[in-house]
């Protein structure tokens, strides 16, 4: 197969890879990187394709060990590996500490937020909280179900107006 058949065929295939490369990457600019760089291995190795096999299948296999790889290169680059003589660090428990001083500050807004709603949407909305359904919360309140939606969503709306400050 000459180079211009090569091409050519790599050309009608690779946009079914692009679908692929996402799904590993699950993102916009790496699932191109990764699409290129499959691309560029399988022009560099153009000589071990073997002509009549299924080329698809080889720039599927081509794409996801390149993604592996580079995956396990992201990991080892990513470890801390501890070089002291008695492994002090990776071993010892007793010299780390939860400040847990934000989490309770958190905690306080948070239920300070829903205390402050209105009897109508905190009861509801605690309800749906701790896991019942809304016929279930229909029932127990004896009022419509449009309505409990309705009460959660306000008190959901009130929490985040509320508790702003932690939004991301």
């Amino acid at each position: 197969m000459t180079a211009l058949e090569f091409t050519y065929h790599i050309g009608k295939v690779s946009k079914s890879l692009k679908p692929f490369a996402m799904k590993l990457t699950r993102d916009y600019e790496e699932a191109n990187d990764l699409l290129q760089d499959t691309l560029l291995k399988a022009f560099t190795n153009r000589e071990k394709y073997t002509e009549g096999t299924n080329l698809k299948a080889w720039l599927y296999t081509i794409m996801k060990n390149t993604f592996i790889t580079n995956y396990q290169k992201m990991v080892r680059k990513n470890t801390f590996i501890d070089t002291s003589d008695n492994l002090h660090f990776i071993n010892s428990t007793e010299s780390s500490t939860d400040n847990l001083a934000i989490s309770t500050f958190a905690m306080n807004d948070i239920n300070n937020a829903v205390s402050a709603l209105e009897d109508a949407y905190k009861t509801p909305f605690m309800m749906y909280f701790r896991g019942f359904k809304y016929h279930e919360i229909a029932e127990k309140l004896d009022i419509p179900i449009g309505t409990v939606k309705n009460r959660i969503h306000i008190a959901r709306k009130e929490l985040k107006d509320r508790l702003h400050m932690y939004a991301c």
